[in-house]
């Protein structure tokens, strides 16, 4: 999928909504208890009750690991489930890996050839031979750690050599590993107002942003400072819909809740490109 492509799927939906999928067996609602599948059963509610707002899809590959086998059968079936319902959405696996590059090699088989991933989340700070296989895959993507919200962020990413802050070191060398069809950059939302900084560096590539809902971070302070000229921005909300209510109506409250976030995108959609 091109950069073109995504954004014309979002100015077709007036969102650049991304869900999370972070499914915890001890948090799903009490009406899925006892189901033989329950983290694909709770998974494919909320897909079914959010992808009319979403552009994409985000499971973080944490939440299907410690489950072992049956964690990455929900994933799987997860991932294929969204792919028949709509091709259109884009769906990132939020894996963050990066290793030697035999080893990225068979992680890239892995989410690109043998599970139908449109993207993967990669750590950079073992160079350029970690991330190259991701990009082999045509038409798929590696979003790149850039800048992120966590409290150790401060440990290494803003570290400041010759004028220059980590983050902006790692924005200015990747880039020329690939393009703009096939790399974009994690900036979390919580440090919204340095997406002005980065799009200096990175002004048309797709950014990721986790940390709007429940981690704090403003939608309108993100679209203000990050958006571009194909809006350039998939923001990703996780806990603050999934996990919006227990009840049997777990799935009716994040679809109202994503349909909540679709709407204020659209705003902001119809103020840039008049859509």
């Amino acid at each position: 999928m091109l950069s073109k492509e995504i954004f014309q799927h979002i100015l077709e939906k007036r969102s650049f909504l991304c869900v999370g999928l972070d499914p915890e067996i001890s948090r799903l609602p009490p009406c899925l208890g006892g189901m033989e599948e329950p983290i694909f059963e709770f998974n494919r509610r909320i897909i079914d009750a959010t992808h009319k707002y979403t552009v994409a899809y985000k499971p973080n590959f944490a939440f299907y690991e410690s489950y072992g086998a049956r964690g990455m059968a929900a994933l799987d079936k997860t991932v294929r489930y969204i792919n028949k319902l709509d091709t259109n959405i884009f769906i990132i696996a939020d894996a963050k890996r990066g290793d030697i590059g035999n080893t990225s090699k068979m992680y890239a088989r892995a989410v690109f050839g043998e599970m139908p991933f449109d993207a993967v989340t990669v750590a950079p700070y073992m160079g350029e031979d970690s991330i190259t296989p991701f990009l082999s895959y045509p038409g798929k993507w590696a979003v790149i750690l850039a800048l992120t919200s966590n409290r150790g962020a401060d440990d290494f990413q803003y570290h400041t050599d010759k004028g220059q802050r980590l983050f902006e070191r790692v924005l200015t060398v990747t880039q020329r590993w690939g393009t703009t069809d096939n790399i974009m950059y994690v900036v979390g939302a919580t440090k919204a107002e340095m997406l002005a900084d980065i799009r200096k560096i990175v002004p048309h590539h797709f950014l990721l942003v986790p940390g709007v809902g429940a981690q704090g971070g403003s939608l309108e302070e993100v679209a203000r400072y990050g958006m571009n000229s194909q809006c350039g921005l998939l923001v990703n909300s996780s806990r603050g819909i999934i996990y919006a209510d227990s009840s049997d109506h777990f799935d009716a409250v994040a679809g109202e809740k994503a349909h909540e976030m679709q709407e204020e995108m659209a705003g902001y959609l119809a103020e840039k490109f008049k859509v």
